[in-house]
């Protein structure tokens, strides 16, 4: 484990896996960089990349300092890019994806390129409505200190299956996950907006927008938005895939979009 320290003094713990260009992997809600299914990602993305795999704040082994803002996970960001050498590909998957799209827009010089998966902001009135409702349920449930339900509920109100969040209880990461249940709070606060295009159109760095092709239409509406909407950006639809996407079926999308010149 090693440490890099954010502007408002928070300690972020990462570690980096494998040789080649370096790659700032930026999880999603619920997960850590400990946590089985990212560590058999990074494990993948290691063959080819220097994978920088970092717990966000308020997770595994990072620190957090409040209030919280968006703006310190793009501090936090930097400080890992900073510890990569000043310059990083980012990979963001889920709510990881809005924070690589706010890098990007916020640090040109020091984001070189970017592949999301599944970006999930909300993609009309509707679902902004029934989505705010879920976040009411699971800051009530948080606010209770019922950390594995507000984790349960979330995690099925957002779509996965039912099977998959029930068999949670025994991975080994449970405890660590129920931990940092708080920072829900963090990714409903990314999320629960349609996307924002009118800043996001003035990205200038190279994004390859992926989704898996087997996702709700939702995602896939949101998808071809940002394709549209963001300058040298292109959009790629995963075949066979939802939103745990294998990482040996995305490595080619990020070999070829990360090492393209």
């Amino acid at each position: 484990m090693e440490i890099a320290v954010s502007k408002d003094g928070t300690r972020l713990a990462y570690d980096v896996v494998g040789a080649g260009p370096a790659l700032v992997y930026i999880t999603g809600a619920t997960c850590f960089r400990k946590f089985r299914p990212i560590l058999g990602d990074v494990k993948v993305f290691g063959t080819k990349f220097s994978v920088y795999n970092y717990d966000r704040r308020g997770r595994g082994d990072s620190g957090d300092t409040a209030p919280y803002a968006v703006e310190r996970e793009l501090e936090d960001i930097e400080a890992i890019i900073d510890a990569a050498g000043g310059k990083a590909h980012l990979y963001g998957h889920s709510s990881g994806a809005v924070l690589a799209l706010e890098a990007a827009l916020r640090m040109p010089d020091k984001v070189d390129r970017v592949v999301i998966y599944d970006a999930p902001y909300v993609h009309d009135e509707t679902e902004r409505r029934s989505y705010r409702e879920l976040a009411e349920k699971v800051a009530g449930l948080l606010s209770d200190e019922q950390n594995g339900r507000a984790l349960k509920v979330f995690l099925r109100g957002i779509g996965m299956p039912a099977p998959f969040v029930a068999l949670l209880p025994a991975f080994p990461g449970w405890k660590s996950m129920k931990a940092l249940a708080p920072t829900l709070r963090y990714d409903i606060g990314l999320t629960e907006e349609v996307p924002p295009l009118d800043r996001l159109a003035k990205i200038d760095v190279p994004v390859c927008i992926s989704v898996g092709a087997k996702n709700p239409v939702g995602l896939h509406h949101v998808a071809e938005q940002l394709a549209k909407t963001i300058p040298h950006s292109t959009h790629r639809v995963i075949d066979g895939q939802d939103h745990m996407v294998s990482a040996k079926v995305l490595l080619p999308v990020l070999e070829e979009h990360l090492t393209a010149r």
